[in-house]
């Protein structure tokens, strides 16, 4: 058989596929409405200062921080509002508070940033909420890199 000929029938079987989940809504699957509307926080990377990150020494840390990044997208907006902000809760910071140079995202109206906790020793990472992403912009590898506690 050709590799056209592999090619075709692969892709007749994912458009029969795609065919299926259309036709059957109730298959599981993310659909681009229900992300962009979604009560789950999706995270952003694209403003991140490397101001903490670039020395930091310990790979566990990222692993710890990528695991919780999995655990808040599972409770969503509103539980992450009701919990508590040494665990999975949320506050606010005034920008006067940060110590690098905030991106140019930062608009002179901003005036307070929200901090998370990066895993379970009190590490936070920085950012700002728009609509349902979180656009992270700095991650304390090293208490009070980013802010004084």
């Amino acid at each position: 058989m050709s590799k056209t000929s592999r090619s075709k029938k692969k892709s007749k079987k994912q458009s029969g596929k795609e065919q299926s989940i259309i036709k059957n809504p109730q298959k599981k699957g993310p659909h681009k409405e229900d992300l962009l509307h979604a009560e789950a926080p999706l995270f952003g990377f694209k403003y991140l200062s490397r101001h903490s990150i670039k020395d930091c020494k310990d790979p566990h840390f990222f692993y710890t921080f990528l695991i919780r990044l999995q655990q808040l997208s599972e409770l969503g907006w509103t539980e992450i509002r009701k919990s508590h902000r040494h665990s999975f809760g949320i506050e606010s910071i005034p920008i006067e508070k940060i110590k690098p140079q905030l991106p140019s995202c930062i608009t002179p109206e901003i005036k307070e940033l929200d901090v998370f906790r990066a895993n379970g020793d009190n590490r936070p990472f920085i950012g700002i909420q728009v609509h349902n992403v979180f656009q992270i912009l700095f991650i304390e590898t090293c208490f009070g890199d980013i802010y004084d506690h």
